[in-house]
């Protein structure tokens, strides 16, 4: 079985976040995808986020239709600072016969060499950079071309509290939760 894995701070969870993956899972041969929402980021530690508790249910809530797709709370659940080193260890005694591949954006391609234990990363997952135009620059990594999702999640965050629509960028019931429970209505960044 190859998972594909996305993890992120998802706050909120929204379009990018899930249509780019699903564009490219049956080219990658993911059987499924796990979305892996994080305690702390190492990178965005000078700002605060919605509680992983909201931050998973939107994440579920926009995922629901999607029989293949699951969220876990396996690094809420951890707390401190979320590791992706930690997180494939942790998959990988979960299941031993799984191959994992770790989803991210270009933009993080720059930073890779300052996550935590990029050799052992690279030997526990392949890593799978989405990209606007599928060029690899970086033989680490696989890359595939994707249509890009123009919204970011700061600008959602902007958006809520200047009154502005968020419906065309989140699924609706993330719209509707983020309304329900107030989230974002005070600056976060």
């Amino acid at each position: 079985m190859r998972i594909g894995i996305c993890g992120g701070t998802f706050d909120p969870f929204h379009r990018g976040h899930l249509e780019p993956v699903l564009a490219v899972r049956n080219t990658l041969g993911w059987d499924c995808v796990l979305y892996v929402p994080a305690a702390q980021q190492p990178f965005k530690s000078h700002r605060d986020s919605a509680s992983g508790y909201h931050r998973f249910a939107m994440a579920q809530l926009a995922t629901r239709s999607h029989d293949d797709v699951w969220v876990t709370p396996l690094e809420l659940e951890r707390s401190g600072t979320s590791y992706t080193v930690d997180t494939l260890e942790e998959l990988h005694a979960r299941h031993p016969d799984a191959a994992f591949d770790w989803i991210i954006g270009d933009d993080n391609v720059a930073e890779f060499d300052r996550w935590k234990s990029p050799e052992r990363l690279l030997a526990l997952a392949r890593f799978v950079v989405l990209t606007r135009s599928g060029a690899a620059s970086d033989p680490r990594f696989t890359y595939a071309k994707n249509d890009v999702v123009a919204v970011s999640s700061t600008e959602i965050r902007r958006r809520v509290r200047a009154g502005e629509a968020i419906d065309p960028f989140v699924d609706p019931l993330v719209s509707r939760y983020i309304h329900h429970n107030g989230l974002y209505k005070e600056d976060q960044s």
